[in-house]
C-alpha cells in the first residue's frame, strides 16, 4: 500500500484528481503557513484544486524525494514538474506534513513553492535579511 505520501504521487503521476482527493478525509484542513491566505477545507476543494493543476500543467510530474513518518504524522519532500500549458517551464518543490486520521490526510501543511533559477545566497540575505534603508545605493529587489 505504500506512505501516503507515496499513493499521493502516484495520482498526481496517473492526472487522477478522483484517486487524489480520494486520500483526503472529508473535513480535510490545509495551511500554507507562507500564504496563510491559501488556507481551505474539504476533499472537494482538493479535487477542485487538482483538476485546474493537471489542466495547467498537461505534463505534470510529481518526485516523492523523501519521507518519514511518526506515528499519525507523515513528512514528505516532493519535486514537481512539467509545462504550462502556454509552454512555460512548471518547477516546485518543498515539503508537506500530513496529519492522518483512518489512514486518510486529516490535515497538512504545505512548504511547496516554485523553483527559483539563477541567484545566489549572498543576494538572497541581502534581499531578505537587510532593511531597504540600509541596502547600497540602487541595490533592490525590483
Amino acid at each position: 500500500m505504500g506512505s501516503i505520501h507515496e499513493r499521493l504521487v502516484a495520482a498526481q503521476n496517473a492526472h487522477d484528481p478522483h484517486a487524489f482527493a480520494a486520500l483526503f478525509a472529508d473535513d480535510y484542513v490545509s495551511e500554507q503557513p507562507a500564504h496563510p491566505g491559501r488556507a481551505f477545507t474539504g476533499r472537494a476543494q482538493v479535487r477542485e484544486n487538482w483538476t485546474a493543476v493537471f489542466a495547467g500543467v498537461p505534463d505534470f510530474r510529481a518526485e516523492l524525494v523523501a519521507v518519514a513518518g511518526d506515528g499519525e504524522v507523515e513528512w514528505g519532500e516532493v519535486a514537481w514538474s512539467g509545462h504550462h500549458v502556454d509552454g512555460s517551464e512548471f518547477a516546485m518543490s518543498g515539503v508537506i506534513v500530513a496529519t492522518l486520521r483512518d489512514g486518510l490526510i486529516a490535515s497538512a501543511r504545505l512548504f511547496v513553492e516554485p523553483l527559483e533559477r539563477g541567484g545566489d545566497i549572498a543576494t538572497a540575505v541581502e534581499e531578505t535579511y537587510r532593511p531597504p534603508t540600509a541596502r547600497p545605493e540602487g541595490a533592490g529587489v525590483g
